[in-house]
């Protein structure tokens, strides 16, 4: 019989093996090549194309449709190929030697201050509404435990008030603080800035903020909406605190011994 013949002369296990061989690798190159969808070709410190692009190939164009009416999202060729030249110099020819600053790197974004280029927009919920807002703007929310940090001042590394605190921003379906509304004013001019919660500790009589001093403040990036806050607009104002725990003070850059 063929079928008899043919089987009797075949080896179906190592057919399997060999089968399975090539579908694992075929899924390798797969994930490996989706992977590449961000960040990818890659570049050198200085924003050049790097010599060693890896053995895969950028995949193709892929195109996201945002929930919530958000428009479309192509990538790879999405990504931001205009690169801002950094305020940065490198201390030595050789590749992979530090960088330093050359202008304010707290109002440049370099080092520990810089931020990504997120969108421009509000993160929202799964119903599409604005995830962090003002309690101010949530009748549904109250304090419940803890200290209520509205109404304390605000002190800054350097022992200076800079300001008091006016309302907590909260991400809404987490249900957590998120930011401290800061008015640099203790009159209360409307001039406010955003605190991160995990940049605040908050005392008994104070809000402290141990990575600014007073002279930082009014850099403190600014939102274009007093009742949102855009993912960009995260970005640097977490930045901004963060790189004054280096940059406040030219002496916090100094080595410690």
């Amino acid at each position: 019989m063929v079928g008899t013949e043919f089987f009797g002369n075949f080896d179906l296990a190592s057919a399997a093996i060999w089968l399975f061989w090539i579908f694992f690798a075929g899924l390798i190159y797969y994930l490996q090549t989706e992977n590449m969808r961000e960040g990818y070709p890659l570049e050198t410190d200085d924003g050049a194309p790097a010599p060693n692009q890896g053995p895969f190939p950028v995949p193709k164009d892929k195109t996201f449709i945002l929930p919530h009416g958000r428009g479309e999202l192509k990538v790879p060729s999405g990504q931001h190929p205009d690169r801002p030249v950094l305020a940065l110099q490198r201390t030595a020819r050789a590749a992979g030697s530090p960088y330093v600053p050359t202008g304010d790197p707290m109002m440049d974004g370099v080092g520990p201050a810089s931020w990504a280029p997120r969108r421009d927009l509000a993160e929202l919920d799964a119903h599409g509404h604005d995830k962090i807002k003002p309690m101010s703007d949530l009748p549904d929310f109250a304090f419940s435990a803890g200290r209520d940090p509205r109404g304390k001042p605000v002190v800054t590394g350097d022992g200076e008030v800079v300001g008091r605190v006016t309302d907590m921003w909260v991400d809404v379906p987490e249900q957590l603080v998120r930011y401290l509304t800061m008015d640099v004013n203790p009159e209360g001019s409307g001039n406010t800035r955003l605190i991160p919660i995990n940049f605040a500790r908050i005392g008994s009589d104070r809000v402290t903020i141990r990575s600014l001093h007073a002279h930082n403040i009014e850099g403190i990036p600014t939102t274009k909406s007093g009742g949102s806050i855009t993912m960009l607009e995260e970005e640097k104002i977490t930045a901004y605190y963060g790189g004054g725990t280096l940059y406040a003070t030219p002496e916090r850059a100094e080595p410690c011994i």
